[in-house]
């Protein structure tokens, strides 16, 4: 924000099917150390292009455990959609609050959630997510369906254990 507040959300652990975000898992299912590792690594990115808004980073975990930037994208993203339904605040109402100068709301995630994109013709059966217990369906509105195109997404939450 402005007046140099950060607000950092969870570690989240992404899927990919045909190189498109397939499922996002929130919180990652990694150790503590590497959480806290690709933490520190987004709060230093963001501090270090004074970034005024929102910044998503999606990191890579090598097999050896290193933890590697791949993309920086300063807007809301996609991986983070679930934080609309698992947050107090969801990156898209942080933005807003950050570019109109006001107070960063809290990216607690009340819970934890999976993240599904519907891509293609997928958005078809999208139904099925309206009979499943604590899941919201999110669809774009977009007329068209094209093979690799994002229709909307469903998000599971489940609540958090101790």
């Amino acid at each position: 924000a402005n007046n140099g507040d950060l607000s950092v959300y969870d570690v989240v652990e992404n899927i990919h099917k045909d190189h498109i975000l397939s499922v996002t898992h929130a919180p990652a299912s990694v150790s503590k150390d590497i959480l806290k590792s690709a933490q520190n690594i987004a709060i230093k990115i963001a501090e270090a292009l004074q970034v005024q808004g929102l910044l998503a980073v999606e990191l890579f975990l090598t097999r050896d455990g290193n933890v590697l930037v791949n993309e920086l994208a300063p807007r809301p993203h996609n991986s983070g959609h679930w934080t609309i339904d698992a947050c107090s605040t969801s990156q898209f109402e942080q933005l807003i609050r950050a570019i109109c100068g006001l107070p960063l709301g809290s990216s607690k995630r009340w819970a934890n959630a999976e993240m599904v994109n519907l891509i293609g013709d997928e958005v078809i059966d999208s139904s099925r997510f309206l009979d499943m217990e604590n899941s919201k369906l999110h669809l774009y509105g977009k007329k068209e369906v094209r093979p690799g195109r994002k229709m909307g997404h469903a998000t599971i939450v489940k609540p958090l254990t101790d």
